[in-house]
This record gives C-alpha cells, sequence and structure tokens, in this order.
C-alpha cells in the first residue's frame, strides 16, 4: 500500500464518522438547496444518485426537476469504466445495481449537463474524496472532454474537510451545495 492510499483511507475513515453522525442529526428539508439551484437550470439534463448508506439524500429535488427535463441516475457497467446514466422518474421500476445502489430496470442513456456527485468528503477548493473506485472521476474526464458539464457535490456541511489528499486524476467539483448553502470555487 502506498503513502497515498492509507492517507486516503484515513481521511474516508474519518469522513465517514462525520457523514455518519451528520445523517443521524439531520433535519427535514436537507435538499432545499439542492432543489434551489436547479430550479434555475431547469429542462437541462441532470444526473443524481440513489444514496447508499449514509449519503444525504437528493430524491425530493431531483424528483423536482424530473418535472422539467430529464433527470438520471449512474449505472455501473464494469470496474475501471466510466458511469453511464439511465433515465429515472419518480416510481420507476427499480432493480439492485452494484455497492448497494438502485438503478432504473428501463429507460433510455442520457448524457447530463449537471451531475450531482456523492462524496465522502470535501474541501473548499472543489477537491473530492470519494468511496475510491474512481467512476466519478473517469465520468467527469470524459463527459468534460466532450462538453461543458458542471460537478456539483452534494453533501452535508459536516463533510467539509480543511484538505484533501488529491491524485492529479482526481477531478475537481464546480459547486457544493449542503443543507446549509452553496460554496463556488
Amino acid at each position: 500500500m502506498t503513502d497515498l492510499t492509507q492517507v486516503k483511507a484515513e481521511a474516508r475513515k474519518a469522513a465517514f464518522a462525520r457523514r455518519k453522525e451528520a445523517h443521524a442529526n439531520h433535519r427535514p428539508g436537507r435538499a432545499g438547496e439542492l432543489s434551489s439551484f436547479l430550479a434555475g437550470h431547469r429542462g437541462v439534463p441532470v444526473a443524481g444518485y440513489m444514496p447508499i448508506r449514509t449519503e444525504i439524500d437528493p430524491l425530493p429535488a431531483m424528483a423536482e426537476a424530473s418535472a422539467y427535463g430529464p433527470v438520471a441516475v449512474p449505472v455501473i457497467e464494469a470496474e475501471g469504466k466510466p458511469l453511464k446514466f439511465r433515465a429515472w422518474e419518480p416510481d420507476c421500476p427499480l432493480i439492485d445495481g452494484p455497492f448497494g445502489a438502485q438503478i432504473p430496470a428501463t429507460g433510455e442513456w442520457i448524457t447530463p449537463q449537471i451531475v450531482i456527485v456523492p462524496l465522502v468528503a470535501f474541501d473548499r477548493r472543489g477537491g473530492r474524496l470519494g468511496y475510491g473506485g474512481g467512476f466519478y472521476d473517469r465520468t467527469l474526464e470524459l463527459l468534460r472532454a466532450n462538453g461543458p458539464v458542471l460537478a456539483v457535490g452534494f453533501a452535508y456541511a459536516a463533510q467539509e474537510a480543511d484538505s484533501l489528499p488529491l491524485e492529479p486524476t482526481d477531478q475537481p467539483l464546480d459547486m457544493i451545495i449542503t443543507e446549509q448553502g452553496v460554496l463556488t470555487f
């Protein structure tokens, strides 16, 4: 194990603890800031995510956005590959996908222009620490190579870290939205 791998593992452990505590103490309306942001981008293809474990829940904001334009969720096709995004609507039939996240049973593939990104930790420079599989890094790199895309981290404010152990392949976020507000870089 490299030093950076160990540092990232330790940073994830601390961040998971902060996220777990924030999730246990959350209040209703935590997707309100995300809803407000998406309201300014109606009709733009959006990719959200199906929350797992103690991730902050974007589903209320995604449901609202789906009334105005296409919304999709990520589908993992294989390890080491970028994500694909399948159309999602509230109450669409879902099946179990990898890592415990549900995915739509059927639907069109969508290329999003806004990607709502789950995370373990973030910093005020747009750095993001994920689960370690690199799925969002590969995906954002591919999407950005083909046109403009806005990467929006969605997290509890408690997930903020002073600094993160980042690598050149780690794709930066354009903004972070928490239950407390919006951070832009």
